[in-house]
This record gives C-alpha cells, sequence and structure tokens, in this order.
C-alpha cells in the first residue's frame, strides 16, 4: 500500500479546492463536434482549457498547468504516475483531434483540429506548457454567444468518454433552459426543449463517434445511454433520464430530461429533512429572483459599457444574485448623492485599478469598492456644507 506523506495529502486537498472552482468555457459547436480522442486525452484538453481567462486571452495560445494539478484531477497517487503522465500527452498529440461540422452553401464543411499540438515539461520541475493550437483558440475565447460553461469538477468525476460527451451536450441545454427561462426571448415550448432535448439516433452515433460501433441497439443502449447517464446523474449536478422515439418499429431518436439535483450529493443525509429541503428550494428562489432584478438593472448594462462584467458573468447566477444583494443598493445611494454620472464615473475609476484577481472575484471587488468610496463622497458632503 502507497502511504501519502501528510504534506502531499495537503497540498492535494489544496489543488482539489482550486480545481473545484474552475469553469470550462467552449463554444456550442465544439461541444456538438466529433472527440476523435478517448477520455484522458478529453479530460486533458477540459483541464486545460478551464486554465484560459477569457477577458484575457493567453499569449502564444500558452497556458501552464502544474503535474500536482494534473494528479489530483486525474486522481493519480502511485508512483508509476510520472510514466503515466507521459503516455497521456503522448497519446493526446497522437490520437487526439475534433472534427467540427459547419453549414456552408448547400452543404456541410467537415474542419479538423488538433487542439494541443505542443506540450513541454521537465522530470525535475513542476509546471508544464500546454500550447493550444491558433485554429481551436476562436472556440474558447472572445465568446459573445452559443457557448456553453460548466465546472471542470464535475467532469473530473467522470470515468468513459461517452459520459463527457453526453454530459457537455446535455450541460449546454440545460445552460439555454435556464438562460431564456430567466431572459426571455424564446416561445414556452421552445424553453421546455432546451431542458427535454431530442436527438436522433444518427445524430447520437454520431456525435459519440459510434457510427461503426454497437451495431446491436441493445448495447448501445447501454453502452452509450445507460450506463453513461446513470454515472452522468451519480457524479454531477444534472439527474437525466431519457426515453426511445420509434419511428415504424424501428428506434428513430430519443428524447433527454434533465433536471438540476436541488440537494448537494454530500449532504445525503439531508435529503429525507423537509425544512432543509424547504430552505434549499426558498434559497434558490431567491437567488433566482435576484438574478432577473440584476439582468434588467441598468447597473448591469453600466457594468458591462465598463468592461467590469463579461457576457459569461451573466451566465453565473451567484455573481448577479451577489450584485443585486450586495452591490446595486450601494449604487442607489451614490446615484442620490452624486447622480448616475457619478456612478459612471466610480466605475470607470475603478476599472482602471482592477487587477487579476478582482476580475476573479468580481462580486466582491465591486462591493469593496463601493464600500469604501460611499463614506469619502458622505464626508465630502458634510464638509462643503
Amino acid at each position: 500500500m502507497t502511504i501519502i506523506p501528510e504534506e502531499s495529502k495537503t497540498r492535494q486537498v489544496q489543488t482539489l479546492n482550486e480545481l473545484s472552482k474552475r469553469k470550462v468555457v467552449e463554444h456550442n459547436s465544439l461541444i456538438t463536434s466529433i472527440a476523435k480522442m478517448d477520455k484522458t486525452p478529453l479530460k486533458m484538453f477540459e483541464l486545460a482549457v478551464s486554465l484560459i481567462d477569457t477577458d484575457n486571452p493567453p499569449e502564444d495560445q500558452t497556458v501552464y498547468l502544474s503535474k500536482q494539478e494534473l494528479f489530483t484531477f486525474f486522481k493519480v497517487d502511485d508512483n508509476d504516475k510520472h510514466s503515466r503522465f507521459k503516455e497521456a500527452i503522448e497519446k493526446m498529440q497522437k490520437q487526439a483531434f475534433f472534427q467540427i461540422k459547419k453549414e456552408q452553401d448547400k452543404g456541410f464543411k467537415f474542419v479538423s483540429i488538433v487542439p494541443i499540438p505542443y506540450v513541454e515539461w521537465t522530470d525535475y520541475h513542476d509546471e508544464v506548457l500546454i500550447r493550444f493550437s491558433p485554429e481551436i483558440m476562436p472556440y474558447l475565447i472572445n465568446l459573445k454567444t452559443n457557448f456553453t460553461q460548466h465546472a471542470l469538477s464535475e467532469i473530473s468525476e467522470l470515468n468513459s468518454k461517452y459520459a463527457i460527451v453526453l454530459y457537455r451536450w446535455l450541460s449546454m441545454n440545460y445552460n439555454q433552459y435556464e438562460h431564456y427561462s430567466v431572459k426571455g426571448g424564446r416561445r414556452e415550448e421552445q424553453v421546455q426543449s432546451y431542458r427535454n432535448p431530442e436527438m436522433s439516433i444518427r445524430d447520437l452515433r454520431e456525435m459519440t463517434d459510434t457510427i461503426d460501433e454497437y451495431q446491436d441497439f441493445r448495447n448501445f443502449d447501454k453502452w452509450i445511454l445507460k450506463n453513461p447517464l446513470d454515472e452522468i446523474t451519480e457524479h454531477t449536478s444534472l439527474q437525466v433520464t431519457y426515453e426511445k422515439v420509434k419511428k415504424g418499429r424501428s428506434i428513430d431518436s430519443i428524447v433527454f430530461h434533465i433536471t438540476k439535483k436541488q440537494v448537494a450529493a454530500d449532504s445525503s443525509y439531508k435529503q429525507d429533512d423537509p425544512v432543509y429541503i424547504e430552505g434549499k428550494i426558498r434559497q434558490e428562489e431567491t437567488e433566482d429572483m435576484l438574478t432577473v432584478k440584476a439582468i434588467k438593472s441598468p447597473y448591469t448594462k453600466l457594468l458591462m459599457e465598463q468592461f467590469l462584467l463579461s457576457y459569461i458573468d451573466l451566465t453565473d447566477t451567484s455573481i448577479l444574485s451577489g450584485l443585486q444583494k450586495n452591490v446595486y443598493p450601494r449604487y442607489d445611494e451614490l446615484k442620490e448623492l452624486r447622480g448616475l454620472k457619478g456612478v459612471k464615473e466610480h466605475l470607470a475609476y475603478i476599472r482602471d485599478r482592477q487587477d487579476d484577481y478582482s476580475k476573479k472575484n468580481i462580486a466582491k471587488y465591486l462591493k469593496k469598492s463601493i464600500e469604501q468610496y460611499l463614506p469619502i463622497v458622505k464626508r465630502q458632503d458634510i464638509d462643503h456644507e
């Protein structure tokens, strides 16, 4: 049995906490593309993408990953981990590519992209250099529309390629359901179709790269649908069921039914507690209400104009509800004292002093800034009087 030193355990816990905060943001075309790779290169790609700051794209398409992050992400702690890491890198570069389908003229254009052509590391240093191909970058940065964000920690728990492929696609649909449920702009049946998306068997085989595999539908049902969806339901925040739609005597398509779990997996002991469940529901209802108000608030528009909020931030309910609850009431105070022009001047001032830390903790940064500024304004008014 391998004994892990206490210091190493502490580093693993710290790294795990850091990984749990990471998000993966990708264009929907990449999510619906054919991933010509197995689970290890696909998970490694997702890990590398989580390092990209979409507001400040990396120079030369390069990001830096620590081996400790890699080993923790893949839950590797044996003595052979360095050689396994080398094998995984080689495998990713030799076999991994995305085949993206684009509409063009009267048909489709197919583009094959090797996402990570260059990796550099040493056997005596923790840092790993990963360079994305220029062709993949448009699918990872400057994403204004048609993109999906999901948690890296949920990908790390999935152990089959098909579970990862389906999870990304299901997240894409459910994110659209949440977005249009709050923002509007779609008919009710369209909104519900995002929560209950349908895909033909042909398209499903294409996306999972199983056109020539599992020809017996019973095997396809087990290995491409049932087992992966059970894995997604067990290890992620999504709960998924499905039904088969027949056309004649054969199965023509699959309808997926997606819901978000109300109670976290690690709180299973509370799942039968009605007080806890009611509290969680009220908490989520309050957050949803605050999010809707924040989206409609003129202050959100001002923050976007000053580049203090990004389009990706608008998909994060915790940021929006936090702004509506803790920041916007203080902007109302400043507006009363200095008018809307005063609010704009304050935002322009703090934008010029923003650093990388504040960009990753934008709600906290804005709250702290206005809390420090309001007393100054009030003192100035008293002195003036």
